[in-house]
């Protein structure tokens, strides 16, 4: 098995999307000393608390998102994008794309494709562009190409249609722990009164652990042409 460090990037449409459905996985590979990155495309500032200023939970949400990756050793990238308000255009391509030059991920997770909220979908679809776009060299940037030779779609309560677990990674009690601390420092992971986020995910942690015959595991899938087990025979 090969000690190479990995870097890793999450790209979620809020502030707390990857945090939520892909914290666990990322809190395990901090503790083996890879590098974990987030992106955010916009901080998620429409859920504000009722009689708090959008503009100021927007600053809290961006501070949230530091706290959790400094937990983890890693990086926190907020765009400037309004909530709701993510553009469909290759200029937040691109902007995702040079983001990828710059980071050099091993690999890239982001939102499934189906989402009953509008962001998360357009996500799906940004970061498989931008993918691409970092790629190819002929596609002349700041920076040079770089391929994220790995993608997945992390397992979101709101990306649920067509969702079928694909991959388990499972972690350990010290990956939990450290996960759970970190996702306790966003305000709506413990205060919303519209959806029980810190249950849910912890349950569902258990739950896809069962699964594994692990544990804690958080499951994944991945784009249809990747879904190639290659043996030689049956057994």
């Amino acid at each position: 098995m090969s000690n190479e460090k990995l870097t890793i990037l999450a790209v979620g449409a809020h502030v707390g999307d990857v945090e939520l459905a892909s914290g666990g996985v990322l809190a395990s590979h901090s503790l083996k000393g890879d590098k974990i990155v987030t992106l955010a495309l916009t901080a998620g500032e429409r859920g504000v608390p009722a009689g708090q200023d959008m503009a100021e939970y927007r600053k809290q949400k961006v501070a949230e998102a530091n706290v959790f990756a400094e937990m983890l050793g890693g990086e926190a990238i907020v765009f400037d994008y309004q909530d709701g308000e993510i553009p469909d255009n290759e200029q937040v391509r691109f902007e995702v794309c040079d983001v990828i030059r710059r980071v050099k991920p091993n690999i890239i997770i982001t939102h499934w494709k189906n989402s009953m909220h509008k962001d998360h979908a357009l996500t799906h679809h940004i970061v498989n562009d931008a993918r691409y776009y970092a790629s190819l060299p002929t596609f002349e940037r700041e920076l040079p190409n770089h391929f994220a030779a790995r993608l997945y779609y992390s397992e979101n309560w709101e990306d649920a249609v067509e969702f079928v677990p694909y991959v388990y990674v499972d972690f350990d009690q010290a990956a939990f722990d450290l996960w759970i601390e970190a996702l306790g420092k966003h305000w709506f992971v413990t205060n919303s009164k519209s959806f029980k986020y810190m249950d849910y995910y912890k349950a569902l942690a258990v739950v896809r652990g069962c699964e594994a015959r692990k544990s804690y595991a958080e499951a994944f899938m991945v784009a249809p042409e990747t879904m190639k087990l290659r043996q030689s025979s049956l057994w």
